[in-house]
């Protein structure tokens, strides 16, 4: 098999990379702790909303891909919070510390040449591990999008 390395390492860069948009931790610099749960007129999540989101399905496909014993959630309910605002401020920071951890998980996953990129998850109905690394790369650069769309109609962005 040709060397896979420099695919690896674009991996893992595209998990956090913001060439072509901001990053996750940019976009969730700065918030005022009476926003994090503000809807926005017009728009359906609030900030707090989308980032525990995102943190749900990223540690969600790390899981998958990972523990064989992976036990699927239910959509939509356990993927979205009731809650538009954090339960506390060390609730956010908690999940702003986990979205970075699953993130460097991830990351992690992508760098090791012991699972071969286009191999099914054993456990899976046929997905691979590319796949689900391009999901969660996908997936959050939409959801950081959204971030900043929410900061955006709320006044806070960029943030000062």
């Amino acid at each position: 098999m040709a060397d896979d390395r420099p695919l690896r390492q674009l991996l893992a860069i595209v998990l956090a990379w913001g060439d072509a948009h901001v990053t996750f931790d940019a976009a969730v610099e700065k918030i005022p702790i009476s926003l994090r749960g503000k809807r926005p007129r017009g728009l359906p999540h609030s900030i707090w909303q989308i980032v525990e989101h995102a943190r749900i399905a990223q540690h969600d496909i790390l899981d998958f891909c990972v523990n064989p014993k992976y036990t699927e959630m239910k959509w939509p309910d356990d993927y979205w919070p009731r809650a538009a605002a954090p339960p506390s401020p060390a609730a956010w920071s908690t999940s702003l510390k986990q979205f970075r951890r699953d993130q460097r998980g991830l990351q992690t996953l992508a760098a090791d040449t012991s699972i071969a990129l286009e191999a099914r998850i054993p456990h899976g109905s046929g997905q691979t591990y590319l796949r689900e690394l391009l999901l969660v790369a996908d997936h959050n650069a939409y959801h950081v999008g959204q971030i900043v769309l929410v900061r955006q109609a709320l006044g806070i962005w960029p943030p000062a």
